[in-house]
């Protein structure tokens, strides 16, 4: 691969894994926080209520690559069962703290992960380029893994307003990391969000199944990586050994 002056990283399933217990965890948080908060609710309906609610606003995401926010899911869930309560609300804010905290706790780097950055980080300019509607939490994880170091450029769709794959958040990667786009390398697991996302915006994208290759549950969130294969035309890697490969930095 030549020409490349700066690699741009997906996150989840990229960088990081999650622990399989980790979406229940955090639900089991979030409800305890609620009920803490004085709202009786039962935590099956209350779950049932917000799965349905993400659904929703995901559809509108899909339709318009606007990032959408837990606080509205909670809000809307919490309607559906009878209480009336604003998305801005303290209480919700303290249940979507406590929310992420499992996630936080949960956490795993891909091993290797650190090495690899460690090495590209002296020829490349490097940046994160993370879907995460909370991005307090994106960062409090990122320094909680001592992630933040390796990276120039760090954004998280929760400040930007849209999510990949919307052309607009990989503008802003280009501009942030100084470098013209066909010399951007981008590296993800999600054939849609980063694969056909960095494509469409001029960037030479890497799939990376190493979560897929090795049997690893993909971290949840609102829009997990979907099936699709991007095709032999599309660069793969399996390892971190294939990427220092593909990109000489072996």
């Amino acid at each position: 691969m030549e020409n490349i002056k700066a690699v741009g990283f997906d996150l989840f399933n990229t960088l990081i894994t999650m622990e399989p217990l980790a979406l229940k965890d955090a639900l089991t948080r979030l409800t305890g926080s609620l009920k803490e908060n004085g709202f009786a609710i039962d935590h099956g309906q209350f779950v049932k209520a917000h799965s349905e609610a993400v659904l929703d606003f995901l559809e509108q995401t899909k339709r318009d690559g606007r990032e959408s926010h837990n606080r509205f899911w909670i809000s809307s869930a919490l309607a559906k069962l009878g209480h009336d309560v604003s998305p801005d609300d303290p209480h919700i804010s303290d249940a979507v703290d406590l929310y992420f905290s499992a996630f936080i706790q949960h956490a795993t780097i891909i091993p290797g992960t650190k090495e690899m950055l460690a090495t590209l980080r002296d020829r490349y300019r490097i940046g994160l380029l993370s879907n995460f509607t909370h991005p307090p939490a994106a960062r409090n994880l990122i320094t909680q893994l001592e992630l933040e170091p390796f990276f120039e450029v760090v954004l998280i769709s929760g400040d930007l307003g849209y999510r990949k794959p919307h052309q607009s958040v990989f503008r802003e990667l280009i501009q942030q990391l100084g470098v013209e786009k066909d010399h951007i390398a981008f590296v993800g697991d999600d054939p849609d969000a980063d694969i056909a996302g960095a494509l469409r915006s001029g960037l030479k994208p890497i799939w990376t199944t190493y979560v897929r290759d090795n049997n690893i549950s993909p971290a949840p969130g609102m829009l997990g990586p979907t099936d699709d294969d991007p095709g032999p035309a599309v660069l793969r890697i399996s390892n971190w050994q294939d990427l220092l490969t593909l990109l000489n930095a072996d």
